[in-house]
């Protein structure tokens, strides 16, 4: 027994973060890898039997994590991010839904030949892409906030409105085979409505008490992710008893409620539970893709692969084309969105339990939902996952691939230093909240943004200029420690750096703690105060491409203060006396440098 527990852990957790860390060094789709692990230890080399190994306990406990991640994806729907993409996000929410439920029945049943009550469930299943896919593919992409938005309201909305979908053409169907053909959906449509309500209800009135306790200070921040998380459980529960399917609703519902009510401190637990979900998510793909019997995979068969076919190339580009009709949206971004639509965990949660039950319900073709969902998401995931990167580029739906740098903190030196990086093709933004400071870079043609990067709307607007690194450069070392620690969650806190705020303040016991400052850009004596001097005497940033046995390497030459080496499509290196060692350029990197003057 202790052994099969090592095994099952070292199979869902351990492969899992292997799986995780590979997808982010190599820039893969981690969904695709965590698939590929499920079916080796599952069907594969029969290793992992989780229903087996935890009975009746197994499907409840999916919910529940499931329940999780649709709360956490709800903290991720902002309504300021409606601004521009409201209307996408209507008609992919509200028109597209329907649309594409009637076209995937009518493929089950023409294409898949299988009977209407079990086309029109199977419709119902694949009308949910799912956030558990959308937003680890979104995290790998630098795609336009726009597009992005599109996706992941889709993703997080639509998740708990095609579970009830699916629940209430489920329950149509078994009160059909048991009472006769005059029970119609219009019977279901009130309790439908009435535990949509209910939901929404429930997921909106515990955030004003969430926020209540938060705002006075009734909550010890050791309690604070245990009562939101069992809040969100809480609600999931008690909203299904109604309805199977309302808890997703109920607990994505309670996720935004909290984000726009503002409630404070929230912001700093969600990116606490931005890495809980990733660990849950891994479990899950591997759990339940390990739990798929080899009997379900024999059933694939023609009809099924030409049904997944017909739902990648026909219901969903079909449906989102009819749905954006005389919309805003650009013909790009429709043939991106039509194209783009994985299908993740909710979509196989469902798809396990009412594919079983419809089949007890006497309908035979049932037996064939769950290879069939299982087929589409399969094939989506792989498809859609390798091919969202390079679609979004030949759309232009992309940021620049180059390393982004954002600035804080512009002042003459700064500026020429940006103006240096932006002239040799790397994205600059310089980020000042001073409108005055910021006029001589846009003189020299830098982007630029007036924000206050400390501010909930300074922070949402460096998101929508993503940049890969940071380095704050005013002349308030307090300033740019607080700056670098703020953003150090986002962008990683080895890519947040900050000039030397004094030789003194650098001693990692009696100084400033290493998590309440950026990491240090260059040497302990480059500090604001010598970069400014130095520059009013004419020294003045350079860009130089290194070749072939580089007669003064980098950081050997005292008349230059080397700064960091740009390498092309793969990153920025800074120079750190925080650093064991001093990274070399390589030939054909750009060298950045502030040179005297000749």
């Amino acid at each position: 027994m202790e052994l099969a527990i090592v095994i099952g852990v070292l199979s869902t957790l351990g492969t899992g973060m292997l799986a995780q860390w590979v997808a982010w060094r190599f820039r893969l789709p981690a969904i695709v890898l965590l698939f590929a692990a499920g079916l080796i230890f599952g069907p594969g080399l029969g290793i992992l039997h989780p229903s087996a190994s935890l009975g009746s306990m197994f499907r409840p406990m999916v919910s529940l994590v499931v329940a999780i991640i649709v709360f956490e994806g709800g903290m991720a729907l902002d309504f300021r991010q409606l601004r521009e993409a409201g209307e996408g996000v209507m008609r992919l929410t509200l028109v597209a839904l329907p649309i594409s439920w009637v076209l995937g029945t009518l493929a089950a049943h023409l294409v898949g030949h299988l009977e209407w009550g079990s086309s029109a469930l199977f419709g119902a299943i694949i009308t949910v892409t799912g956030p558990t896919v959308v937003l680890p593919l979104l995290r790998h992409t630098k795609l336009k906030p726009r597009v992005a938005s599109f996706l992941r309201w889709e993703a997080i909305a639509n998740d708990p409105i095609g579970a009830i979908l699916a629940t209430v053409v489920l329950q149509v169907l078994a009160a059909q085979a048991k009472f006769g053909s005059g029970i119609s959906l219009l019977h279901a449509v009130p309790q439908m409505l009435a535990s949509s309500a209910e939901a929404v209800a429930l997921g909106i009135a515990p955030a004003y008490l969430i926020r209540y306790l938060f705002e006075r200070d009734l909550m010890p921040e050791i309690l604070k992710m245990p009562v939101l998380i069992a809040f969100a459980l809480s609600i999931f529960s008690i909203c299904n008893l109604g309805m199977e399917g309302a808890g997703l609703m109920g607990a994505t519902v309670f996720g935004m409620a909290l984000t726009n009510l503002h409630v404070p401190g929230v912001a700093e637990l969600r990116r606490t539970k931005e890495s809980l979900v990733v660990l849950l998510v891994s479990m899950l793909f591997i759990l339940l893709t390990a739990d798929l019997h080899r009997a379900v995979l024999e059933r694939l068969s023609i009809p099924i692969a030409l049904l997944t076919l017909t739902v990648l190339f026909v219901v969903r580009p079909l449906g989102i084309y009819l749905a954006t009709l005389r919309s805003g949206l650009t013909w790009q971004e429709r043939v991106f969105v039509g194209w783009i639509a994985p299908r993740g965990i909710v979509a196989a949660a469902v798809a396990g339990v009412a594919g079983i039950r419809l089949y007890d319900a006497g309908f035979k073709s049932a037996e064939l939902i769950t290879p069939a969902v299982f087929a589409v998401i399969a094939t989506t995931m792989i498809v859609h996952g390798f091919s969202l990167r390079p679609l979004a580029r030949y759309l232009k739906l992309t940021l620049s691939d180059e390393m982004a740098l954002a600035i804080v903190g512009a002042s003459p030196w700064s500026i020429d230093l940006g103006s240096c990086l932006y002239g040799e093709g790397v994205p600059v933004v310089m980020v000042d909240a001073k409108a005055s400071s910021l006029i001589a870079a846009t003189r020299r043609s830098l982007p630029v943004l007036r924000a206050e990067v400390l501010s909930q709307h300074g922070q949402e607007m460096l998101e929508e200029r993503p940049a890969d690194y940071l380095i704050a450069t005013t002349a308030d070392g307090i300033y740019n420690g607080m700056v670098c620690a703020h953003v150090a969650p986002h962008f990683g806190r080895q890519r947040v750096f900050q000039i030397s705020p004094g030789v003194a303040r650098l001693d990692l016991y009696h100084g400033l703690t290493r998590d309440a400052r950026g990491k240090l850009l260059g040497e302990p004596a480059w500090n604001y105060t010598l970069i400014e001097t130095l520059f009013d005497k004419g020294w003045r940033f350079v860009s130089h491409a290194t070749v072939e046995n580089e007669p003064q390497p980098f950081g050997s030459d005292q008349n230059r203060l080397d700064f960091m080496i740009v390498r092309r499509g793969v990153g920025i290196f800074f120079r750190s006396a925080e650093d064991n060692g001093v990274v070399q350029p390589m030939p054909g990197d750009l060298q950045i440098s502030m040179h005297a003057p000749a």
